[in-house]
């Protein structure tokens, strides 16, 4: 037998339970036995066997089979890709042909033929594998969707975009896990498909997860995927991000949102190389680059507690520093007439460019929201534009917040912190997204300081 695996056997006989873990043992994984029927459902649970030899009369002098069959439908109820073969000593045609719509595999007749038997178990645990691989290939197509096939653009000619562009050259043959620190906005998504696009794992998957917007309920399952029944909306069993990125990247935007909690799972599966999906006990062995992003401090995160070294220590073999838009000099210009020729054709507008008192009022400006915002400002002012040319009165700017001065300057940071989503949130009109993009955090960080605050 070429191919082991684990293989559960369920017969009424004692004595034949022990004539085929005696046979089977050395040829197998594993094997378990059991005489009652209902303890399947436990084994295939707890156990996990990749074939089920099962008998298919238990009562004294049964024939019809219908014992078996009723076995059957069960095993294919919890598990409809399970491979079944029945064993019988009263074979006909009309019962193989009926397993076999039923969904059985094959037959092995009582008394066996050792070596039959051997490569009738081989073909099935094969098989078995087989179409866990096709589970696993369509579940890996569903999360993925369409892949980049070009190369992410990145614009920049001052010298700190430069630099970034170097390192991104010099990482592209290696597998070196990259942790790219920057403010939101700054681009760190595109730094990051371009360390895949210029990687040995081009080709391969490329899988991101917003760490910012999964609530912690929800992150072992996103990441590690579970099994039907898992919990109670689990109808079937379904791949995480991290099985499917398998091969390939896995992007973990914002990971300084992650819990102390999450954070140990992720470092566990990140050392051992391996994961377990919710409601599994069979590891999955996985090898993924792992490139991680976020806009925290995140060794004042350390020294706090609120981030674990280690795991630091794990995510971070390269580091890149993506410089925000305020420092990149006239990177600012050029980005504003790439989006407004993008937005200009887009909306059908014919806008030759940007006035020169265009062009001082956006390099004087501090971009807090970085290049996203910068592109949101084109766009709005390409929609509305009534002349050829970009005028400062087509920018709504936002007016940069001058500190106070005096006694009843406010120091107190909470007190800040709540002014500051307030201003934020009045500005918006109350949109949460846009609130949380001028803020300089994520959606999800926003909600949750606005439930800590009541508002």
């Amino acid at each position: 037998m070429e191919t082991k695996g684990k293989i559960l056997i369920v017969d009424d006989n004692e004595d034949v339970l022990f004539a085929l873990n005696l046979l089977l043992e050395p040829f197998v994984e594993k094997v378990k036995v059991t005489t009652q029927p209902s303890r399947i459902e436990h084994f295939m649970t707890t156990f996990e066997p990749d074939v089920i030899l099962l008998d298919m009369n238990f009562s004294r002098d049964a024939i019809s089979g219908q014992e078996g069959f009723d076995c059957l439908e069960q095993i294919l109820s919890i598990d409809p890709e399970a491979v079944v073969l029945f064993m019988t000593a009263y074979v006909d045609t009309e019962k193989v042909v009926r397993a076999i719509k039923a969904g059985a595999t094959d037959f092995v007749p009582k008394p066996w033929e050792k070596e039959k038997l051997l490569a009738t178990l081989s073909s099935a645990v094969k098989l078995r594998q087989s179409r866990w691989e096709v589970r696993r290939l369509r579940d890996k197509m569903e999360v993925l969707g369409d892949q980049d096939k070009e190369v992410p653009l990145m614009i920049g000619q001052s010298k700190q975009m430069q630099e970034v562009f170097r390192t991104i050259r010099q990482l592209s043959d290696t597998d070196a896990n990259i942790l790219i620190l920057g403010e939101n906005g700054t681009g760190k998504d595109l730094v990051a498909r371009s360390l895949r696009f210029f990687s040995p794992r081009q080709q391969a998957a490329f899988v991101t997860i917003d760490l910012g917007s999964v609530p912690e309920s929800l992150f072992e399952s996103e990441l590690f995927g579970y099994e039907k029944g898992a919990f109670t909306d689990a109808r079937k069993s379904k791949a995480g991000r991290m099985e499917v990125a398998s091969g390939g990247t896995l992007f973990l935007d914002e990971i300084g949102n992650l819990s102390l909690a999450m954070q140990s799972k992720l470092l566990t599966a990140i050392e051992k190389r391996q994961i377990s999906r919710l409601g599994a006990t069979k590891a999955i062995p996985i090898d993924v680059r792992l490139i991680c992003a976020t806009n925290a401090n995140i060794r004042q995160m350390v020294d706090e507690g609120s981030f674990r070294q280690d795991l630091l220590y794990r995510i971070n073999t390269i580091e890149i520093h993506i410089p925000p838009l305020r420092e990149r000099g006239e990177d600012i210009l050029l980005l504003a007439d790439y989006f407004l020729k993008r937005y200009a054709h887009k909306y059908k507008k014919n806008i030759q460019g940007l006035t020169r008192e265009t062009k001082q009022k956006l390099m004087k400006y501090g971009w807090p929201g970085n290049v996203r915002e910068l592109q949101h400002a084109i766009e709005r002012a390409v929609i509305l534009a009534q002349y050829s040319w970009l005028r400062p009165d087509d920018f709504m700017l936002t007016p940069q917040v001058e500190k106070k001065n005096g006694l009843d300057e406010i120091l107190n940071l909470e007190e800040l912190e709540l002014q500051a989503i307030k201003r934020a949130l009045k500005r918006c009109s109350g949109n949460v997204s846009s609130a949380a993009e001028l803020l300089g955090i994520t959606r999800y960080a926003l909600y949750r300081k606005m439930e800590k605050n009541k508002l």
